[in-house]
């Protein structure tokens, strides 16, 4: 099964795409496009452009594992994703995918890519987890 991975952001969002049956995991690109239906958009065209079948959206939950505001954003934009594709949504706990994105890319300076890393990270994890 195909997958797209979204690291949800106010003014960027990071996508990545994945295999269950390879488990290969990939940086797609970053999306500088603030929340909203254009965002919604982009991301539904990555879904129908990688052939995807499903979709991992991240969940930032706090260190407690409640959910917050931001948690809330999330599962909105899921239910949008789902409704506009018709491809299930799965949430993936997003705690420090941009801190792990970040020690992955050191040494690269202020690189837009960090968001898409961050999605290759959630995807993994969401990989590991299945």
């Amino acid at each position: 099964m195909r997958l797209l991975a979204v690291d949800l952001g106010d003014k960027r969002t990071g996508l990545a795409s994945g295999d269950t049956e390879t488990g290969t995991v990939f940086p797609i690109e970053t999306l500088h496009v603030p929340r909203g239906d254009a965002l919604l958009q982009a991301v539904c065209n990555a879904a129908t452009d990688h052939a995807a079948d499903a979709i991992v959206i991240g969940l930032p939950l706090n260190m407690d594992d409640t959910e917050g505001p931001r948690a809330a954003i999330s599962r909105s934009f899921g239910e949008s994703v789902s409704s506009v594709t018709g491809l299930p949504v799965h949430f993936q706990d997003e705690r420090l995918t941009s801190f792990e994105a970040d020690m992955r890319l050191r040494g690269q300076k202020n690189t837009p890519d960090n968001d898409a890393v961050a999605a290759v990270v959630l995807l993994e994890e969401f990989l590991t987890r299945q």
